[in-house]
């Protein structure tokens, strides 16, 4: 069976978002999986020496546009949030303390915070929200947001999403989205066409 497709985002990308609304059944239509992985541009931004688009003239300007653009075209609710750009560290660890024994539940977690902050215009850089978004769509397993709120100052929860980024790096991975497909990159939500070309033919 073929290898999962990689998906990897930060949750401060307005990118990441769009293509988190269409990556899993873009993958399905060609019979793979997908191994959602967040990770912190924030350090990967460190070996690159880059900063977040927002912070940069004219290209933050462009963001903002683009952005509402997209949600335009595809039909995306979309909310242009005031704590742009957001810390995803809360948020990417709540993941990975769901992600080993309820994957797809994790799935469903990312979703919802990715809509509350970029649907909604929500705040999920707060520990607080995050609890709450997670108690809210996951309590049918019996978690609370005490036990959210637990996980993420748990030690291996740190070095799990540490150790992600770090592991990102290594393969190349400089931004949000950055989808890797048997070995093949792809950077941005405009290359998920491209993607869906290479599942289709076997790649040129």
């Amino acid at each position: 069976m073929p290898e999962p497709i990689d998906f990897y985002f930060d949750f401060a990308s307005p990118y990441g978002y769009f293509a988190s609304l269409r990556i899993d059944e873009l993958a399905a239509k060609h019979g793979r999986g997908v191994t959602w992985r967040p990770i912190l541009l924030g350090a990967i931004f460190k070996v690159t020496g880059m900063k977040p688009n927002l912070q940069q003239p004219l290209r933050g300007e462009y963001l903002t546009l683009d952005a509402g653009r997209i949600a335009r075209l595809t039909g995306a609710p979309f909310t242009f949030p005031d704590s742009s750009p957001v810390s995803g560290v809360a948020a990417s660890r709540a993941f990975y303390w769901l992600t080993d024994e309820h994957p797809e539940q994790a799935k469903l977690l990312a979703r919802a915070l990715y809509h509350a902050h970029f649907g909604e215009g929500r705040d999920i850089g707060v520990a607080d929200t995050v609890a709450e978004i997670a108690a809210a769509t996951l309590g049918s397993l019996g978690i609370d947001r005490a036990a959210v709120a637990a996980a993420l100052q748990d030690p291996a929860v740190k070095d799990r999403l540490r150790s992600e980024t770090e592991e990102a790096v290594d393969r190349g991975v400089f931004g949000s989205p950055f989808v890797i497909v048997d070995g093949e990159p792809f950077w941005g939500w405009d290359r998920l066409d491209m993607v869906d070309r290479w599942l289709a033919t076997g790649g040129w």
